[in-house]
């Protein structure tokens, strides 16, 4: 790969970069390839922002190169919940992110490489971005059998997806990503993209499920630095510019003004989990105690990520009405969350009468709870 952090380089870079509210705008017209040197997820994903508000696209096309650490990167309409298993990523320490495109969920690692087209609105055609990919990977290693399908997806072996796309479109602007699975973790993958929430109800965009495979997988001979480097080859040639990678830090606010603020908010749970279409959950906790059984109903209707209406249907002898009704009241309002929830529980249970029976039953309904979150 043919890389050029030289002085020389980073020098014009900073002119581009700086020029007074115009970001990457500058007299200079054609196209550009960078690549992140950060693996963070949301820092990457703000950059895609800070291009898309800050280029002009008329004069200069893109191809953003990234690579992140773990992460589950979810499309702008999505339910998290719905989608994946939160309570794995909190135990692996996996990242959740949401996009500011559609489509549906990913999951990313350091065997997972990430391309983004920017263009105009009117430039915008996601099928010849995905065509110039699977050119880079038939020049690198012509025997291998790959194609673009009319879903936008890259096939491997005419079965195995590879590649999953979306976009977003702005007013004058757009921009179109897409995965390629170098050598990603399939076991890992596929175990957090495995939702275990029972009685969800959501209008939120759902993900289709496919069979996946590694590049590597097909010929381990290849490296993501070869994959990488043949996609910017033929994307130099397309725009018939020189073949060669900019090196770009996202956490530098000089050469990218407001770049932190927008990392910030795509980190934040009002993004994150607030952004979230509203859902319901109804469902029957089968709660064992001392050797029995006890079906508790819950229904709740989730809006804006916060619990909006919550009904728990439980026995009156079992747990005193006034204490589990100031559950409810606690828990209407506040963020379908396991941290917040467990929080509430806990401050309840301080005012709860001195008795270990009713202590242990209080614990067991909002384990109970916070396991539905």
């Amino acid at each position: 790969m043919v890389l050029h952090p030289s002085l020389k380089n980073c020098l014009w870079l900073s002119c581009v970069l700086r020029a007074p509210k115009a970001g990457f705008r500058s007299t200079a017209s054609g196209a550009l390839i960078i690549q992140s040197v950060s693996n963070d997820v949301y820092q990457n994903l703000a950059v895609e922002d800070w291009i898309h508000d800050h280029m002009d696209l008329e004069k200069r096309q893109v191809l953003f190169l990234w690579r992140n650490s773990p992460a589950v990167v979810i499309g702008r309409h999505q339910n998290p919940w719905q989608e994946c298993n939160l309570r794995l990523l909190r135990q692996k320490n996996i990242k959740l992110a949401r996009r500011r495109s559609g489509g549906g969920t990913v999951y990313h690692d350091l065997g997972n490489i990430n391309l983004t087209f920017f263009t105009t609105r009117k430039k915008y055609e996601r099928m010849e971005n995905l065509k110039l990919v699977v050119k880079a990977l038939k020049a690198l290693r012509p025997q291998l059998d790959v194609h673009v399908t009319d879903r936008y997806d890259i096939l491997l072996d005419r079965h195995y997806k590879i590649s999953g796309t979306a976009a977003k479109l702005g007013g004058t602007s757009a921009y179109h990503h897409c995965t390629l699975l170098c050598n990603a973790d399939r076991f890992v993958l596929s175990s957090v993209l495995k939702s275990p929430y029972k009685g969800l109800k959501s209008n939120a965009t759902p993900s289709v499920p496919a069979s996946v495979k590694n590049l590597f997988e097909e010929d381990p001979t290849l490296t993501s630095e070869m994959l990488l480097d043949a996609i910017a080859k033929e994307y130099a040639t397309l725009h018939q510019i020189d073949h060669h990678i900019t090196l770009i830090n996202p956490a530098d606010e000089m050469l990218l003004p407001g770049i932190k603020n927008k990392t910030k908010e795509l980190q934040t749970w009002e993004w994150v989990y607030g952004k979230t279409p509203k859902f319901s959950v109804s469902t029957c906790l089968n709660m064992v105690y001392k050797g029995s059984v006890l079906d508790v109903k819950v229904n709740m209707d989730v809006k804006h990520g916060r619990i909006e209406v919550c009904h728990i249907d439980l026995p009156e002898q079992w747990l005193p009405p006034a204490l589990y009704s100031k559950l409810v009241k606690s828990l209407t309002g506040s963020k379908f969350c396991p941290n917040e929830t467990t929080t509430l529980a806990t401050t309840l249970l301080g005012v709860c009468p001195q008795d270990d029976e009713l202590h242990s039953r209080w614990n067991l309904l909002c384990e109970n709870m916070i396991m539905l979150m």
